[in-house]
């Protein structure tokens, strides 16, 4: 199994996170960004689009990080990555593309601007925007997760996968943050796991 991408990427992050989870011995080949690769006529054959992560298990190719997380642990997955109940699974998968939709505008605003641009180059507007867009979506969480402990159900699954690696991106820049104890509370559980220091808890850049 080989898993492309830089792994400071939010959505490799995803990939490998889960991965650490399941226990799969994998080869993480850096890929995107500094790393280049992703234009070689060799990546191109596996990702026509050019994009991070992508994964190779054999014969199989996939890209999009949704799916090669819910691919992963329906195939290698148990407990929370792999619920047999059409309903909880439902659930979990509610909270993986409510994440990766509904997160995507206001959070690339706030994170581009506050992580990879200059102070002299910030559209500040656009990150305050997006700083009060994400507290607004933050809160929807921590209201989920004050009557259960994971986004997922009882257990840690895959609807914890992306906006857990939004979260770490979220707790760890230099913002004002609503007072969320329920999400702050989930959030110290995840760090705990040596998985998520792994794989998620890397350099924000």
């Amino acid at each position: 199994m080989k898993i492309w991408g830089r792994g400071s990427s939010t959505n490799v992050r995803k990939v490998l996170w889960c991965a650490e989870e399941l226990g799969l011995q994998y080869e993480h080949v850096p890929a995107g960004g500094a790393f280049g690769v992703v234009s070689t006529p060799e990546f191109r054959a596996l990702n026509p689009n050019g994009l991070v992560p992508c994964l190779q298990d054999g014969s199989l190719v996939l890209w999009e990080s949704n799916a090669i997380v819910r691919y992963l642990s329906r195939q290698y997955g148990s407990g929370g990555f792999a619920a047999a109940d059409v309903r909880t699974w439902a659930v979990a998968d509610k909270w993986m593309d409510w994440a990766s939709l509904s997160f995507a505008v206001p959070f690339r605003d706030l994170f581009w601007n506050m992580v990879r641009r200059t102070p002299e180059t910030r559209d500040e507007t656009a990150m305050l925007r997006g700083q009060e867009q994400c507290a607004g979506l933050m809160k929807v969480a921590d209201e989920a997760l004050a009557q259960r402990p994971w986004l997922s159900g009882k257990t840690l699954g895959i609807g914890d996968i992306p906006l857990g690696c939004i979260a770490y991106a979220w707790f760890n820049m230099p913002i004002e943050r609503p007072d969320l104890p329920a999400l702050e509370s989930w959030y110290d559980r995840l760090s705990q796991r040596e998985t998520y220091r792994k794989a998620v808890m890397t350099e924000l850049t």
